[in-house]
């Protein structure tokens, strides 16, 4: 990785010869500002990582010395950060949900707007059912691990078309002893095939493949970001075979960019889904839809409707229909708590 050397010998020449943690991590702070949003963040966190320490052991520490080792293995992580290298593939960690996550680079770096995902689909679990749950995409098994976590009576499926993002999510799965969910490798639904689930959720890729923000994401697997030139290839991809998967009045959840709400509510629709609704993330963008599949007889009936009626109207009966559906907390605490160290993808 190619190095930034005019920032760092600039810090090296504020350095005392023997510098201390307080003033290493000053330093540091101060080169990374305008590289990230939350510099003395990234500071800490690669500061913690080089001396294995909690962030607050590097008060208890502040005034010990920074042996050369120490600061040359963090120079090394602070050039890293200047070319745009997420801080969770530098420390290998990534908290979600509460959940301490193994992170590399064969997933992508788990963000705080997909704990809106989790909680949809929480309000949607009952606590003392044994519901069945597909997580599609799963990546590093955040949002399965998380529904794990908090309804540990369900059976979770979580499927990924890569090998080595699903060895990842059973790393994470024995680390956190949540050994209720059953990993499948492949693409989609082909990993579960005549299979049906109470509840379906994805954060699949959506970001159309001419969008200038895949280059300040280009550390980060191209396959789970990309999809194809619109970006609503995998959303559609989903919606299409969903309900085939679902038992009569269950759900399908689906993270999206914020521009796509429109889109993903009319695919839905189309596939004859209703309650169809959308959620917005802690910044007010549309981050979620949602919608449940009726009965066979109720879909095929939607079907005919949607091609006989105008979308708008559809869509207005559906959203009237859904507000008996509990409401998103647009800023939980699991966001703030993330928000400072995350980069968002629109």
């Amino acid at each position: 990785m190619r190095v930034a050397p005019d920032a760092l010998n600039s810090a090296a020449r504020e350095l005392t010869v023997n510098p201390t943690v307080a003033e290493s991590l000053r330093v540091a702070a101060r080169t990374l500002a305008g590289h990230s949003d939350s510099p003395r963040l990234d500071a800490e966190l690669l500061l913690c990582q080089v001396l294995n320490l909690p962030r607050s052991g590097l008060i208890v520490h502040g005034t010990d010395p920074l042996s050369a080792a120490s600061r040359a293995a963090y120079d090394n992580l602070l050039a890293q950060r200047l070319q745009g290298e997420p801080i969770a593939y530098l420390t290998g960690t990534r908290e979600f949900w509460s959940l301490a996550l193994t992170v590399t680079r064969d997933v992508l770096v788990p963000r705080p707007e997909t704990e809106l995902l989790v909680e949809q689909a929480l309000a949607r679990l009952s606590p003392d059912r044994a519901h069945t749950v597909l997580d599609l995409g799963t990546g590093s098994g955040a949002i399965a691990l998380a529904l794990a976590a908090e309804r540990p009576l369900a059976r979770i499926v979580g499927v990924d078309v890569s090998a080595p993002a699903l060895a990842v999510a059973q790393h994470n799965a024995r680390k956190l002893e949540l050994t209720q969910i059953d990993w499948r490798l492949g693409s989609w639904f082909d990993a579960v095939p005549g299979e049906r689930f109470d509840l379906i959720v994805s954060n699949p890729p959506y970001v159309a493949a001419a969008d200038p923000a895949l280059r300040r994401l280009s550390a980060e697997p191209l396959l789970a970001l990309a999809p194809g030139p619109t970006g609503l290839e995998a959303l559609s991809a989903i919606v299409a075979r969903a309900a085939e998967h679902l038992h009569p009045h269950g759900w399908l959840l689906l993270e999206h960019g914020n521009a796509q709400a429109p889109d993903v509510t009319r695919l839905l629709e189309q596939h004859g889904f209703g309650h169809v609704r959308s959620y917005p993330d802690y910044a007010g963008q549309p981050r979620v839809t949602l919608g449940a599949v009726e009965s066979t007889h109720s879909r095929s009936s939607a079907s005919h409707s949607s091609a006989s009626h105008s979308s708008a109207s559809h869509s207005s009966a559906s959203r009237s229909s859904d507000s008996h559906l509990p409401r998103f907390r647009s800023l939980s605490s699991h966001s703030l708590r993330l928000h400072s160290s995350h980069q968002e993808i629109t």
